[in-house]
């Protein structure tokens, strides 16, 4: 989703636990970004607890952006952003 000109957010993905762990998360969201290779920064946020999102997300470049969000005291709100730096020729 669109958010700006340059500022993209990704709404969540999920993948089948049986498919889990073969690639297909990093696969997606390398299309997506080649889909939409405009964008310069790429929002998304997840659930704490959930480490191997947030694993996911760490590994494909995204940094916790400090912003969280409480939502009872089993799961947490974590934001994260994805900066990508555009180099004009």
């Amino acid at each position: 989703m669109r958010k700006d000109n340059n500022t993209f957010r990704v709404s969540p993905v999920f993948i089948l636990p049986e498919h889990q762990g073969k690639g297909f998360a990093q696969k997606v969201f390398s299309m997506i970004e080649d889909i939409y290779n405009d964008a310069v920064i790429w929002e998304l946020d997840t659930i704490l607890q959930e480490q191997g999102n947030c694993y996911l997300y760490e590994k494909l470049g995204y940094q916790k952006t400090g912003e969280i969000k409480e939502i009872n005291e089993k799961m947490t709100i974590v934001y994260y952003e994805k900066r990508l730096i555009s180099f004009l020729s």
